[in-house]
């Protein structure tokens, strides 16, 4: 038996059943896309001329998608700010900062936070709790809140739909409706294919895990793809606890192909993975194929990972959740307890101190 097919593996490294918040993405898709429908956003917020997210981590992952999505479809720029200060174009009437921070005590959000409430900006907290929701009691500002007892990047729904919803409010995005439903039915379809109880013999995120175990995974991504790239990284190294990387395509092509086959200890335990849509941008397609050429001619091994969905926010999705699998299946094989961020809590436990 195969180690990713016994449940021994998962109960001995698994505790905290990670793996059943990754697979309870589409719920908690659903159940949030119907909570945000029903909240009461200030009316006032469809006049902000741009969206400014302010946010670290899973909820910073969330403004991305936001605002990748957004660039495809109006004229009002989205920003995402990772940071203490704040940016510019957050200090004046016509910017809508919302601060996102699951526990709501991240000292980046909080701090660009503290000076947005100098300024006349329109401004939304979404947070489960912790000195942002004080915050904006204290203030009369708009909260956003929700419960959940995972980690914040197991809290992708919760961080993603309400923005989606506000962002067909603010006149950034058209109906989310249909594409939101359509990115729930897939995963849905995808955890019959994918999950946990799915034999290694026919399980492509299995499989992938097992290629990528002792190799050093870069992971790229093409226009709406480019994001989930990004969270493929960050999940490679919060549950596989390894070092990861991404990089968008095609700007890839216009500097890190020429870094491929150096240093050869580094090129030969590398391992690309491509994600891959039909619908991508034709000369995005053309380049996968050259830089998979590219990739060979130096000897480092690739994978494409083929997603689905009509609507670029189930393409999205379901390249997320086809990685939020491989990575925790990297855990596995790592023989590492993927939920705790142990490196993560020393370190802001150390900050606090200073």
């Amino acid at each position: 038996m195969h180690a990713l097919d016994d449940p021994e593996t998962y109960a001995r490294l698994d505790p905290d059943d990670l793996r059943g918040r990754i697979a309870g993405l589409p719920q908690q898709c659903r159940d949030a896309w119907s909570r945000a429908r029903a909240f009461p956003f200030p009316p006032r917020f469809a006049e902000a001329e741009r969206i400014v997210v302010l946010g670290m981590g899973g909820s910073a992952i969330a403004g991305d998608i936001l605002r990748s999505l957004a660039s495809r479809s109006s004229r009002k720029p989205v920003l995402v700010h990772r940071g203490y200060d704040l940016p510019p174009l957050a200090d004046d009437e016509r910017a809508l900062v919302v601060a996102s921070s699951k526990s709501g005590d991240t000292e980046e959000v909080l701090s660009s936070f503290g000076r947005a409430l100098e300024t006349p900006s329109q401004k939304l907290v979404m947070t489960t709790g912790g000195r942002l929701l004080d915050i904006a009691r204290e203030r009369g500002i708009a909260a956003y809140t929700f419960e959940y007892a995972g980690e914040p990047r197991s809290a992708l729904g919760h961080s993603l739909m309400p923005l989606l919803v506000l962002g067909e409010l603010a006149g950034v995005l058209p109906s989310q409706k249909e594409a939101v439903a359509e990115s729930i039915a897939l995963m849905e379809e995808m955890r019959g294919e994918i999950g946990v109880d799915v034999p290694f013999e026919r399980n492509e995120a299995k499989q992938l895990a097992s290629r990528l175990t002792g190799k050093l995974p870069v992971v790229y991504g093409g226009e709406w793809l480019a994001e989930a790239a990004h969270r493929w990284k960050t999940q490679l190294n919060e549950n596989g606890k390894v070092w990861a990387f991404y990089e968008e395509l095609s700007e890839a092509n216009h500097n890190a192909i020429e870094g491929y086959g150096l240093p050869r200890e580094v090129s030969e335990k590398a391992h690309v993975v491509f994600l891959y849509h039909p619908k991508l941008n034709p000369r995005i397609i053309l380049r996968i194929n050259g830089t998979h050429d590219a990739l060979a001619a130096a000897g480092v091994s690739d994978d494409k990972v083929i997603v689905r969905g009509d609507s670029e926010l189930a393409r999205v999705l379901t390249a997320i959740f086809f990685g939020d699998h491989a990575s925790y299946y990297v855990a596995m094989l790592n023989g590492v307890r993927p939920s705790p961020v142990t490196s993560i809590q020393h370190l802001k436990g150390w900050l606090a101190e200073k």
